[in-house]
């Protein structure tokens, strides 16, 4: 994308649907991998979830209050997508054991009880957080959200800037 176009986009009122758009996409290639594809996800990929469901909502203030909602919608979206950023981030480092993950999800979140272990793995499918489903390119699906995050994220920081230049300048 050129920066003109980018620059373009982040001045447009449009800007709250278009990321409300890139939040449903990628909520839609997530149940895509879970639905159709079959990959389980785990407890973390739940968690990175929950800011794009909030990030769906982001088009709603601008169509009900007008412009002047489009600056606190870009400062609550950068919010979001940075949030999302480091909990993909904070799996990453599950997955390649810089750290340890909820004990729910982690491959030592067994309880150490034999018997209660047993009722743990029959009660639910469990999807360890410390294991890569999917790569692609060497990075994970984690891997990937955090790329995307990041990404809309920086456009939302950018486009705020750009939205609280254009309202200095009037």
């Amino acid at each position: 994308m050129s920066r003109k176009l980018v620059s373009r986009l982040a001045a447009s009122p449009q800007v709250a649907l278009l990321l409300s758009g890139a939040a449903a996409a990628v909520l839609g290639a997530a149940l895509f991998f879970q639905y159709v594809l079959g990959y389980n996800p785990c407890e973390l990929c739940y968690w990175q979830r929950g800011p794009y469901y909030a990030a769906l909502a982001l088009f709603l203030p601008p169509l009900l209050f007008g412009r002047r909602a489009i600056a606190p919608v870009l400062a609550v979206a950068a919010l979001l997508f940075f949030t999302d950023a480091a909990i993909a981030g904070y799996h990453v480092g599950v997955e390649q054991g810089w750290w340890a993950g909820p004990a729910t999800c982690s491959a030592n979140g067994l309880p150490s009880d034999p018997a209660a272990a047993l009722d743990q793995i029959l009660a639910a499918p469990v999807v360890r957080c410390s294991e890569v489903q999917w790569a692609f390119l060497g990075l994970s699906m984690a891997g990937w959200n955090m790329l995307i995050a990041l990404a809309l994220g920086a456009f939302s920081a950018f486009a705020l800037g750009r939205q609280r230049r254009a309202g200095d300048a009037r």
